[in-house]
């Protein structure tokens, strides 16, 4: 039986939709599979890397150091940051050749010391990925960098800083969990007075307690260190004043961390000092004394593999006798890119809600000295 020709044309109709049909879903199958067996595709954003901080720019300074910092978005899990300045019309790996990379926290934010240059960048980089000491320029993406980024000298950096006994000490300005909690800083309670004396506050502003940190913009390595400080006998037992010295740019578990500390941790009846070797989790890294009143002398003497930490009385005519000496000979770490610090904090008990301090505090440090 023969089909009409209307039933030919429908059939023909038909057939021409289902060629169609099959066409446009033998092509929708092909993109995808070059879509998913494309090598390199990503499936999320681009990284990025943002500049929140850039130092000031410098033609060539391997002596001071400012802090370099930023956010990373869509970083992969093991990437890396690799950061350089640039001096002389090259690029120079940042912030020592012995500890290259720089880590991306949780929350996608990095920082780290580096050398100060005209210009500086930033390498997000693959695991593995082995940083050139020196360049001419920054490398595209590809071969084991994800994301470049690279930012000019600012004419004046953003960090504060003060001039104390002949060297430069960069002001905190950045929060930090020191002694266990929260504590915001304000640039604004450390000052140098006329008599050259610096003065380290904790006071509240908003409500809130702020704290006082200061570190010097140079790495000083083995030498003498010596604090002279006025009376710190009457802190508030819940008050904490430091002298640290901090690493940013090592994984060392310690961070190349010592400490001569004031303070008695909020228990009045406890000492009120204490040498420290990081970690404290070995008994012979840490010896509480008791610092009396009157001005003293806060001593560091940092040879290799051995720590000597003195406190001594101060008297009219010069050093007087020593209260309390301590010596240790284990875990002293070498010197890396570590800088010397102070800080003064109010301390809270981990079972404390709130700060139990009720009046502001202020430690005054006359002098510091430094000898090879």
């Amino acid at each position: 039986m023969k089909c009409s020709g209307q039933e030919v044309a429908v059939g023909r109709s038909i057939r021409r939709a289902f060629r169609r049909a099959a066409t446009a879903c033998a092509w929708l199958a092909l993109a995808i599979g070059l879509t998913s067996c494309q090598p390199g595709t990503k499936s999320g954003a681009e990284p990025k890397i943002l500049f929140t901080q850039v130092p000031a720019s410098d033609p060539g300074n391997q002596i001071e150091q400012d802090v370099m910092e930023g956010t990373v978005s869509g970083a992969k899990p093991g990437q890396r940051l690799v950061l350089y300045s640039k001096t002389g019309g090259r690029w120079w790996l940042q912030p020592i050749l012995s500890a290259p990379f720089t880590p991306i926290a949780p929350d996608g934010v990095w920082r780290n010391e580096t050398h100060l240059g005209t210009d500086y960048g930033v390498l997000l980089v693959d695991p593995g990925y082995r940083p050139v000491a020196v360049m001419d320029q920054l490398p595209p993406p590809g071969h084991g960098v994800a994301a470049t980024a690279e930012s000019a000298g600012q004419q004046k950096s953003s960090s504060y800083f003060v001039n104390f006994s002949g060297f430069t000490w960069r002001v905190r300005k950045q929060a930090s969990n020191r002694g266990g909690s929260l504590n915001p800083y304000n640039p604004e309670n450390v000052y140098v007075d006329k008599a050259g004396v610096l003065h380290m506050r904790i006071l509240k502003r908003d409500d809130k307690w702020t704290a006082s940190e200061i570190n010097l913009t140079q790495s000083l390595g083995y030498g003498t260190y010596s604090f002279i400080v006025d009376d710190i006998s009457k802190l508030d037992p819940s008050v904490a004043f430091g002298i640290f010295t901090w690493d940013y740019s090592t994984n060392h578990e310690t961070n190349r961390e010592f400490d001569i500390t004031i303070s008695r941790w909020g228990d009045p009846q406890d000492k009120n000092a204490e040498f420290v070797l990081q970690p404290t989790i070995a008994a012979t890294n840490s010896a509480r004394f008791m610092a009396p009143a009157g001005k003293l002398k806060l001593t560091i003497i940092w040879e290799a593999g051995q720590l000597t930490m003195i406190a001594a009385r101060v008297s009219s005519s010069g050093d007087g006798p020593v209260v309390f000496k301590h010596v240790f000979t284990s875990e002293v770490p070498a010197p890396g890119l570590e800088s010397m610090r102070m800080t003064l904090f109010p301390y809270k008990k981990p079972n404390e809600k709130t700060f139990s301090l009720q009046s502001p505090a202020e430690v005054c440090i006359d002098r510091f000295e430094y000898l090879p």
